[in-house]
């Protein structure tokens, strides 16, 4: 972890060194990338980020933005194989945490039509998350 840089204060890179509370169970981690579970008990609502502490899209190294999309696609393919949901959901939105983070999350079958793309669903299927976040990890 030497050539990547922390930044002190940063909610998701605290979240890398174990600690906040964004943590949740990783499915997967290399040198650019760490892709974890939503903390929680609510399947299917991943985050794929850099490594690096960087804000945005355009700021990714070639190799970084290559990582997040293998990630978000193998992360997408293990949702729908797991899940079956609806819709396998992914965007980079929010400005509350400046470290880029992708999510990648589900509609599960049976959401009612009046939510919107982005908002839960109160019976959405809950689970054990480190458990599934393992499953997922043999998607990787």
């Amino acid at each position: 972890m030497s050539s990547q840089r922390v930044t002190e204060g940063c909610l998701i890179c605290a979240k890398h060194r174990g600690s906040g509370p964004l943590v949740g169970p990783v499915v997967f981690a290399d040198d650019l990338v760490v892709v974890s579970h939503q903390p929680g008990s609510v399947l299917g609502h991943l985050f794929v980020e850099t490594r690096r502490h960087v804000a945005t899209l355009d700021s990714l190294t070639v190799a970084e933005a290559e990582a997040v999309a293998r990630a978000a696609r193998l992360v997408a393919v293990g949702l729908r194989a797991e899940l079956d949901p609806e819709f396998v959901f992914s965007a980079v939105v929010g400005r509350v945490v400046a470290h880029f983070h992708q999510h990648v999350f589900v509609r599960h079958q049976g959401t009612p039509e009046t939510l919107a793309w982005h908002e839960d669903w109160a019976e959405a299927p809950t689970g054990d998350v480190g458990a599934f976040s393992a499953i997922l990890s043999g998607y990787f």
